[in-house]
């Protein structure tokens, strides 16, 4: 059976108690984590902090009918230059009967 291999950000939620699901590491090496509606509003909180001030990019699409709906965000972080940023994504899933998720700005 193949681990999951965690990110810093992942290991920190673990650390905090902050419920999330470890999705791994896309094609180019950013981690992508699964979080809870409800705890979005924090979440971005805490990546501001670290200095992810740069919405990238920000989707939604349509997990399976009748199931979930999925919002996902791209954040940067510019520390050591244009040439080299971080990028984490985390995916927002709510249920289509309620598909509430918190804005932030």
């Amino acid at each position: 059976m193949k681990t999951m291999q965690q990110g810093w950000l992942s290991n920190w939620l673990v650390k905090h108690e902050v419920v999330h699901r470890s999705l791994g590491f896309d094609h180019r090496g950013i981690e992508t984590l699964q979080i809870k509606a409800g705890d979005w509003d924090s979440i971005a909180v805490i990546l501001y902090v670290y200095g992810y001030n740069y919405l990238r990019s920000q989707c939604a699409y349509d997990v399976a009918p009748g199931g979930s709906l999925a919002s996902v965000y791209h954040l940067t972080r510019i520390q050591y230059g244009i040439d080299n940023p971080e990028e984490v994504c985390i995916k927002v899933f709510a249920q289509k009967d309620n598909p509430r998720i918190p804005s932030v700005f």
